[in-house]
């Protein structure tokens, strides 16, 4: 059967069919694959490679440089990666150098500062820095109807949603749009192989409008075999970017933070995509020694926490480590405790804040986590009946002291054995008092095995995180836990207390 349409009808499927293959094209754009850097805490970096793998799929290299890892994505899987919960700072990479040539003087390497930043690819680069601007927008447009200028990198958010929209799916008419002012360019009488440069101008007429885009040059440089400083890579990179793109500098209010990180002869440069650590995300009441997110997680990761598990925080401080791990296992249950009032006060208050976060009601019953004012060395819960057992300890540094734990290390682990399933339970202890949590573990060495440790830097302070092992014996048979159940005293609470601020 044949069917004749109008005029009109025959231009309107044309229309849709157009519009049907521009989006096809478009959308295979946008899902290029591109190379993400991530900093990660220190000691931690094989933990995030696992999350990265697990959650996106994708295999992470670490870098020689610590404290970092890398890894390849397309483009539609960049929101996902905001939700990793190992990474602290996101950037996507323009260009790794596995063994650049460092020049012999000062002089020789800012001539080949200037000559590098003309030959980046940066294109790339600049288009998934947009994109990623458009999703922190549509994020921060979540959150609150008027979002505020910590959800967003100066004024350079608003550009970015009208050159590239948050969700290519929906938006694609936009996308359109974008495509056809890309392509004016290759209508003309322009040779195809366009160079480097040319296109970026065209990106930085779409960017800037009237005013220039402003940036700055971060430099984080490692090693004793270069002939200039930090300062002096990013002065003289940043001098060369500033005259390529034609850029305002800005060490305050910037919209683009270029990333310069050298290690030795390893150099990577990168564009940041996140403006502030994305482990600022559970707490909002501070302690003076609050653990990092990120920090918690990569701990609790070490754990490998399982349906139906028991989990104890003794030590909980603000709540970081059980905030954590209640929202990422939420088919274990954490019971987190301390015997300082005003700290198990701040752990309540970050719970509300999650739970108003997540439109869960102002009760904790959102959440399979509760928290208990009580004494560590005197734990109100019955023997072995305690799945995984995870703190930060007092380091003896900012508060107690390191006499103090001498004494108060032993009591801890041997509560904690109590508690402890023999045989199967396990303990992830964060601690910098080294030689003192040896020694209380060699005197606990009939309860406890140690599995392996984690080296970490927490405050540029070196420390451990312990895996321990409970062992098969049951409590109160070996010569290490035959006293009776013990309570602190009053010089052991002081010290608790000062750690759990």
């Amino acid at each position: 059967m044949l069917i004749l349409l109008t005029s009109r009808e025959s231009r309107f499927c044309s229309t849709v069919s157009k519009h049907k293959s521009i989006k096809s094209v478009i959308m295979q754009e946008f899902d290029q694959t591109v190379t993400i850097g991530a900093t990660v805490p220190t000691g931690f970096e094989l933990t995030a490679a696992e999350e990265v793998q697990e959650k996106l799929d994708a295999a992470a290299r670490v870098s020689k440089n610590r404290g970092r890892i890398y890894f390849d994505i397309t483009t539609d899987k960049l929101a996902k990666v905001h939700h990793l919960k190992s990474l602290d700072n996101l950037f996507v990479v323009v260009k790794e150098y596995d063994n650049y040539q460092f020049k012999a003087t000062k002089e020789e390497v800012q001539l080949d500062w200037q000559e590098l930043a003309a030959k980046l690819p940066w294109t790339s680069a600049l288009d998934v820095w947009k994109l990623n601007n458009s999703i922190r927008k549509k994020k921060g447009r979540r959150k609150r109807a008027n979002p505020t200028k910590s959800d967003q990198c100066g004024n350079v958010s608003t550009k970015c949603t009208d050159t590239v929209p948050s969700d290519p799916e929906e938006l694609w008419v936009d996308l359109e749009a974008l495509k056809v002012k890309e392509n004016q360019r290759d209508v003309s009488s322009q040779p195809e192989n366009d160079s480097e440069e040319e296109k970026l101008s065209e990106i930085q007429d779409q960017e800037s409008g009237v005013m220039p885009l402003k940036f700055r040059v971060t430099c984080n440089r490692a090693g004793d075999k270069h002939c200039f400083t930090s300062n002096d890579a990013a002065r003289d990179f940043g001098g060369a970017v500033q005259e390529f793109f034609q850029w305002k500098a800005d060490m305050t209010k910037f919209d683009v933070e270029v990333l310069l990180n050298i290690h030795n002869n390893e150099v990577v440069i990168g564009i940041a995509l996140t403006v502030e650590s994305l482990h600022r995300r559970n707490i909002t009441h501070f302690g003076p020694t609050t653990l990092r997110s990120t920090l918690a997680y990569g701990m609790l990761r070490l754990c490998k926490p399982e349906v139906s598990d028991v989990i104890i925080d003794p030590m909980c401080g603000t709540g970081a480590i059980p905030l954590e791990g209640a929202m990422e296992w939420q088919n274990s249950f954490f019971l987190a405790g301390d015997n300082n009032g005003t700290a198990v006060s701040r752990s309540v208050n970050n719970i509300k804040h999650i739970l108003k976060r997540t439109h869960d009601g102002e009760s904790s019953s959102g959440l399979p986590l509760d928290i208990v004012q009580w004494d560590l060395c005197n734990l109100p819960m019955r023997s072995s009946s305690v799945d995984i057992i995870i703190t930060d300890m007092p380091f003896g540094k900012r508060m107690g002291s390191r006499k103090k734990n001498w004494e108060l290390y032993p009591l801890c682990l041997r509560e904690m054995a109590r508690v402890c399933k023999p045989g199967t339970g396990k303990a992830v202890l964060l601690t910098q008092d080294k030689k003192c949590f040896s020694k209380a573990l060699l005197q606990m060495g009939g309860l406890w095995r140690k599995s392996h440790t984690v080296w970490v830097n927490v405050g540029g302070l070196h420390a451990g995180v312990f895996v321990l092992k409970r062992t098969a014996v049951v409590f109160a048979t070996t010569p290490e836990d035959v006293k009776e159940p013990f309570t602190a005293t009053e010089s052991q609470k002081e010290n608790l207390e000062g750690a759990s601020l």
